[in-house]
């Protein structure tokens, strides 16, 4: 059992050294009732990124509105991503999610979303999303669509290659 565990985190490791890491900036808008700060939210993520797949640890608010109280709107979530379809310097992407909310009543929140994303060069992408957040309580659930955009910055431009390399 031993090596077994050797060798699954030497194989993380050397999945890791292979993975690109970014940061990036999702603001986006709700469409719950209130003023444009009520609806407005955004989040911070930095994750890393293998060929096609990627996952991320997303820190944002639900919501810029006031708060009466203690703030109800600070979230952390896990976010996998995966890159369906890619054309020349256009990905469609698709991201489910699930995260934690601190001191809510619905505290669960899950997240499917659905994107298109445009590579400017290799260290900066664009990225138009839109998608349903759904939160969960222990009496109550509610769910909310959503659209944004999102910048992200890598820290070293991708080194891709094919999945049957041609001998040169």
């Amino acid at each position: 059992m031993k090596y077994v565990i050797h060798f699954v985190c030497l194989l993380f490791l050397g999945s890791c050294a292979q993975a690109q890491t970014y940061i990036s900036f999702v603001p986006s808008v709700t469409n719950t009732p209130g003023t444009l700060a009520d609806k407005s939210n955004y989040s911070v993520a930095v994750g890393r990124q293998w060929e096609v797949f990627s996952m991320e640890l997303d820190l944002g608010k639900t919501t810029l509105g006031k708060m009466v109280g203690s703030d109800t709107s600070v979230y952390l979530e896990i976010r996998p991503n995966l890159n369906i379809f890619q054309q020349g310097k256009f990905t469609n992407t698709l991201t489910p999610g699930i995260g934690y909310i601190f001191n809510c009543k619905e505290n669960l929140m899950t997240e499917l979303t659905s994107g298109v994303e445009y590579s400017l060069n290799p260290l900066i992408h664009f990225n138009i999303n839109f998608g349903q957040y759904f939160y969960s309580g222990l009496r109550s659930a509610s769910s909310v669509t959503f659209w944004g955009v999102s910048i992200m910055k890598y820290f070293a431009p991708s080194k891709t290659k094919g999945l049957l390399n041609k001998p040169q």
